[in-house]
This record gives C-alpha cells, sequence and structure tokens, in this order.
C-alpha cells in the first residue's frame, strides 16, 4: 500500500463565525476567495458557505456555536510579496496591512475580517 493510500485525513477547514454571511462572503470574494456552496436548513435559519482561493478552503458559519470571533488563520504562501501587493489596494478603505519581514516563520501580513478573525499570510524559508 502506497503511503497516499495510507493516508485517512484530508485538509482541515476552518469554519469562522460571522454574524451576518452576505458581508463575509463579500470580504472574502475581495481577497479572491470564490464561494462554491452555501446551505440554509430553512429560509430564516443561519447561512454556512464554503469559499477557496487557490489550496486553502474556509467556511463561512452564522451558526451560533460554530467557530470564535478572533480566529487566526496561517496560511503559507510562495510568494508573499506578490499577494500584499495583490491585496493591499485593495484592502486601502478598510486596513492597510504591513509587511513584517522579520516575522517567525518568514514574511508576513496579516488582513482582518469584518468579524475579528485574520488571516495570517506568511511565506516559510525554503
Amino acid at each position: 500500500m502506497s503511503l497516499a493510500q495510507e493516508r485517512q485525513l484530508g485538509s482541515p477547514v476552518p469554519v469562522l463565525r460571522v454574524l451576518d454571511g452576505a458581508v463575509g462572503r463579500e470580504f472574502y470574494e475581495l481577497l479572491g476567495f470564490e464561494l462554491l456552496w452555501e446551505h440554509r436548513f430553512e429560509p430564516d435559519m443561519p447561512l454556512y458557505q464554503r469559499l477557496r482561493r487557490d489550496d486553502v478552503t474556509l467556511d463561512l458559519s452564522e451558526h451560533y456555536g460554530d467557530g470564535v470571533p478572533g480566529t487566526v488563520i496561517w496560511v503559507p504562501v510562495r510568494d508573499v510579496r506578490a499577494l500584499h501587493a495583490e491585496l493591499r489596494p485593495k484592502l486601502w478603505a478598510h486596513q492597510r496591512p504591513g509587511l513584517h519581514e522579520d516575522a517567525p516563520g518568514g514574511p508576513t501580513f496579516t488582513v482582518g475580517d469584518p468579524y475579528g478573525n485574520h488571516l495570517r499570510f506568511c511565506q516559510p524559508p525554503e
């Protein structure tokens, strides 16, 4: 049996708590994420959504008890400077994420969503 066949666990999908799914989705789409699907048990119940950009999959949930506002997700990036240059103009009205060249783990910048969750983009040393 190959190593790939022996593996049983897949990549985790962080669940981020948002109070308004439309606002959360709009913010993450600004970062280049695309909506894969959304679900409600009934029309007046909380919204649950899955978004993806490249290899990063995130779930946004309006459900009480799903996730905790203020969560930090560490995201490895191949070229953090290029991503910073791409996102910074889009975020200008909301925040101005600085690039920290001497951060532990490699050059890093952090972006916060409207609900206090943070994506910490980092280029680890090779």
